[in-house]
């Protein structure tokens, strides 16, 4: 039975290589729709946990996975001899990038080589992970080819990047199933029985001629991302000085029926891509002697922002007498977006690490990140935990400063503002809540902070 039968028939055996935040809700929603699906990842606890039907991403229900275990669609293995069995593989693995902001693509490397000694005549392999143009046939190519099966001809390869939204369920946002898939395959058979596969996810699945034109997609859907928020950032900065509140002119200008997206201020961009794809293109360009000075600019504003949160707070407490050296401050959100519990990337990493330089007194409130991880770059060899507080008045009238980096909504931020002496908002959580005399705002007018 040829592999189009057997995937137009969901008899077609899948592996997804890496269960985090992409690769789990792939394989989770494959096994819902009938393929059997074995999950792969190096992490013991992840795989334990699955196969315990507790799953660790909000965005997979443990009842869903439950469904699919109970049915026997899906099981996880850190064994990736369970590929053997399997007609198709997903690399789902992250591709993050090194201190100097170099990409880092040891775990697409390391994945593709476990791959490599089972992979068998006829199977087809679709890399997901974001990355710059070139790596599919760069990087994974080369390394598939030493089973000694030839691409395109003895296996198939891929690539259809990811379009993943931590925390959008099918009826606030984005999902697997409603997202649209932009795939480029080595040949005209790839691609075909690329689509053949993800048109059971989805309906609408959009051919490119190759895999680098899928891999350019998805840096410029990221890279537009993080220039307007640099642009909306950038003049922010400037409405503090004329006296201008950005949201409010936001506000107005997304009256605009066309012509126009709304962005908005903050204390810089977090998560897997909006920092990490502007650096991944920029770094493949320099090989062309290409040099992304726009894109460059952007990221640079967007990284800017963290250490502009800081100074707002240092100055406001400057106006009330205090120092921002053994300040107690109360960093409210570390997750990179609200309502999800990812922390990778946050600004509030950057935030706090430039607060404890200042000699500050760092605790942080986040009812989704229990422990969070803040040094370990270019800055800080140690790495430090932090553990949660609970927010309680107590301690909201105990520190001197709260800061509200990520705005989740199950906080009640008219709590916070009536509370804490004095709240920095680069997230415009405390709009309409009064008490403005207290209150900082990123890209809005600057109250006078009256004295105690």
């Amino acid at each position: 039975m040829s592999l189009e039968t057997k995937i137009a028939n969901k008899t077609a055996r899948l592996a997804v290589v890496g269960l985090g935040y992409v690769g789990l809700p792939l394989a989770v929603e494959f096994a819902s729709e009938g393929f059997s699906v074995v999950g792969v990842d190096i992490d013991a606890r992840k795989v334990d946990a699955l196969n315990r039907k507790v799953s660790y991403i909000p965005d997979v229900p443990s009842a869903k996975l439950k469904r699919v275990v109970a049915k026997k669609k899906f099981a996880a293995t850190t064994d990736y001899a369970a590929i053997e069995d399997t007609h198709v593989i997903f690399i789902c693995v992250p591709t993050p990038f090194d201190a100097m902001k170099a990409p880092d693509l040891s775990p697409v490397i390391a994945a593709t080589t476990s791959i490599t000694p089972h992979l068998r005549a006829g199977q087809l392999v679709i890399l997901q992970s974001t990355t710059y143009p070139g790596t599919t046939e760069e990087v994974c190519l080369p390394i598939l080819e030493k089973s000694g099966l030839r691409a395109g001809k003895d296996f198939h390869l891929a690539f259809s990047p990811e379009r993943i939204d931590p925390g959008a369920t099918s009826s606030q946002g984005w999902n697997v199933k409603n997202t649209p898939k932009t795939l480029g395959g080595l040949t005209p058979r790839c691609t075909a029985l690329a689509k053949a596969l993800l048109v059971h996810l989805t309906s609408q699945v959009f051919v490119v001629s190759s895999p680098r034109a899928a891999e350019m997609s998805k840096l410029l859907e990221n890279i537009f991302r993080s220039v307007n928020i640099a642009l909306v950032n950038e003049l922010a900065l400037l409405c503090e000085r004329m006296n201008i509140d950005m949201w409010e002119v936001i506000d107005a200008a997304k009256t605009k029926p066309f012509g126009y997206m709304p962005f908005y201020p903050g204390p810089g961009v977090g998560g897997h891509c909006i920092p990490v794809d502007p650096y991944y293109l920029s770094w493949k360009a320099r090989e062309y002697d290409f040099y992304t000075r726009f894109i460059e600019l952007a990221a640079d504003v967007n990284q800017g922002m963290p250490y502009h949160v800081v100074k707002l707070a240092h100055d406001a407490l400057g106006r009330r007498g205090k120092a921002l050296k053994n300040a107690r401050v109360l960093v409210l959100g570390v997750a990179f977006k609200p309502d999800v519990d990812d922390a990778r990337n946050s600004p509030a990493e950057r935030v706090i690490e430039v607060l404890r330089r200042y000699g500050a007194r760092v605790a942080y409130h986040d009812p989704f990140v229990p422990k969070f991880h803040v040094g370990g770059d270019v800055f800080h060899r140690e790495r430090v935990d932090l553990a949660s507080t609970p927010l309680t008045r107590a301690a909201l009238r105990g520190c001197d400063v709260a800061i509200i980096v990520t705005a989740h909504r199950c906080v009640d931020y008219r709590v916070v503002v009536e509370n804490a002496p004095l709240v920095v908002d680069s997230a415009n959580a405390t709009k309409g809540l009064g008490h403005v005399e207290k209150i900082v705002r990123v890209g809005a007018p600057m109250c006078e902070v009256k004295d105690e």
